[in-house]
Order: structure tokens, then sequence, then C-alpha cells
């Protein structure tokens, strides 16, 4: 439907208006860092109109405690959901490293998420690299939204777990923001001890330092994040498979037409 046989052309047309105000979107109201963050703390809720500040009606006192301390100054995040009254500030990396790969967040966001990864290097690696999500739900929180599942239980699975899956993704967010650096870095954290622990599928503990409890031995896509990780590394090229460049003219919002 979208070759560039004339039969596609309407089709393309959509996607780029589509992308155009997808990209808008987050940009706009996902991220987060400090500034943003001192933004939403000096927001007065219940605002309603065209022309003001706090669009969803986020209110300061969701802020969480552990966020004012954590953020560091130049590091940044798009956050894990948002709704009216309702802002998730957990960090979610499987989606913040997509966007980075294909795009969805600006080039200065990609750089301020490998930043926020090289500063809080334990909570967001640890001992095997990639944590999946952070901070864990714990206490009523967790038995709310998991419904006590034990599999979910905090820093465990995916409530905390670190997926060696991730690496690849990583490396291809590290290779595309010229931090390869940092990716070297975590595949040399990981390789050794995946080999010793016969690739396990997830890893527990606030700092992934152990084997899952319930991981299954020698997974596939274990295997293959390592595996991935090094091509992308051996052929830079590779990344071209999988990345998409930023485009020209979609930072603003553009309605379908």
């Amino acid at each position: 439907m979208v070759l560039p046989d004339g039969v596609g052309d309407s089709y393309r047309h959509k996607i780029q208006n589509r992308s155009g105000a997808l990209h808008y979107h987050v940009r706009e109201y996902y991220w987060l860092d400090l500034k943003r963050l001192r933004e939403i703390y000096r927001y007065r809720g219940e605002e309603f109109g065209l022309e003001i500040a706090n669009t969803f009606n986020i209110y300061p006192e969701s802020i969480p405690a552990w966020l004012t301390d954590w953020l560091p100054e130049k590091g940044g995040y798009l956050a894990g959901n948002l709704g009216p009254g309702q802002m998730d500030f957990h960090f979610f990396a499987l989606g913040n490293l997509l966007a980075m790969v294909v795009s969805l967040a600006s080039p200065q966001e990609s750089q301020a998420i490998m930043t926020l990864f090289e500063q809080r290097w334990q909570d967001l690696m640890g001992y095997m690299p990639v944590k999946l999500f952070f901070p864990a739900l714990e206490g009523e929180e967790w038995r709310i939204v998991t419904g006590c599942d034990p599999k979910n239980r905090p820093w465990s699975y995916h409530n905390g777990g670190n997926w060696p899956v991730l690496l690849w993704l990583f490396t291809a967010a590290a290779q595309k923001t010229g931090r390869i650096d940092l990716a070297e870095r975590a595949i040399a954290l990981a390789q050794k001890q995946l080999i010793q622990d016969r690739f396990p599928e997830y890893y527990d503990g606030s700092n992934g330092r152990l084997i899952g409890q319930e991981a299954r031995l020698y997974q596939t896509w274990s295997v293959a994040g390592l595996l991935v990780a090094h091509l992308l590394l051996e052929n830079p090229d590779h990344l071209g498979l999988i990345s998409l460049a930023e485009s020209t003219g979609l930072s603003t919002c553009q309605q379908p037409q």
C-alpha cells in the first residue's frame, strides 16, 4: 500500500500526517527532565481552555518522592503513560529505547535518555543489563496494580526485573546516539555472566544480581540479544535495518486531512 507507484500516495500522506501529530504529542507531553519536573511542581490544577500550561490537569502532589532526587541534572526520559489527572513517572526501558531507534524521541531527548542510563547505571543496568522497569511497584501499589501476582513481586519479572534480551536494543540506541562506549560497557558486563549462568530469561533484585527465581535457562531471546548486540557493533550498517531517520517537518502538530 505504501510503495512509490502512485497507488499508495494517499496512504503515505495519511501516515505522514499521523506521524507528525504523534511526534508532537510524545515530545511535547511525555518528555520528563528536571526542567519539566519543575514546571509540573508549580502547576495549578483544574485549568481549562486552550492557552493553559497544565493540559492534562496533573496535580503536583502526584510527583513521587523518589523522582526529585533520582532525576539527574542533564538526563531525561519519556514517561510511562499520561492521561487526564494522571502521569506515570516510572521509567520503561523498552519504550524509551524504541523511541530512540525509530526517532520518536528527538535527537536532544535521545542524548538525554542515554545520559540518564549513564548517570543511573546501577539502577537501570546493574549487574545484568537492562532493567525493564524502574522503580518496582511495592507495598499497596503492588497489591492493587498486579493483583498480588507472586510472579511479579517487587524487583522480579516484569516488575523491575533485568532482561538481557534488551542488550541488542540498548546497543542500537547507543549506536544511533554515538554512545558506543555505553554499549561496549553493557555487553562486557553481561556476556561472561550470561554464559556462566546458562542464559537465563531474566534476573531478579534491585540491581539484577540474582538469576530470576522462575527464570528458564538457555532462552533463545537471551542468546539472540547478546549475538545481535555484537553484530551491531561489528557492522554499524546493520543499524539501518531497524532504525528510522529523523524526518523533517514532523516536530509540529499536523491535523489529519
